[in-house]
């Protein structure tokens, strides 16, 4: 939930400009290891509490949740933050991209996960 919070608080502060701002794409790399890691962390809580994964709840929770926030956060900072902040389809793409590689990563760690 802390990391989830902290996603929902990045993305509606205005960044200070810092000297990263001229690295290439920093916005989409930042956007890929957000959402990957909030992916990984929802994967390493869920194998750590279930001898059994359900395959099902772990698709939902840890890879179309985060797809359908980041969504719904692109369409709310380009409607309702006055020019504030804006929506980018190429962020929507980084954040899939992010929680996919943590998918890829949690799910071969749940079939190395020991059953009980």
């Amino acid at each position: 939930m802390v990391l989830i919070s902290v996603v929902w608080y990045l993305s509606f502060f205005t960044p200070p400009h810092t000297k990263l701002d001229d690295v290439r794409f920093i916005d989409k790399w930042v956007h890929i290891i957000m959402y990957g890691g909030t992916c990984g962390a929802i994967w390493f809580e869920y194998l750590r509490k279930h001898t059994y994964p359900n395959k099902k709840k772990l698709f939902l929770l840890a890879w179309m949740a985060p797809i359908v926030m980041s969504g719904a956060i692109e369409l709310l900072q380009e409607y309702c933050t006055g020019g504030r902040r804006s929506g980018d389809w190429l962020d929507l793409a980084a954040n899939a991209t992010g929680v996919t590689l943590a998918a890829l990563f949690g799910i071969l760690a749940a079939k190395s996960h020991p059953r009980g």
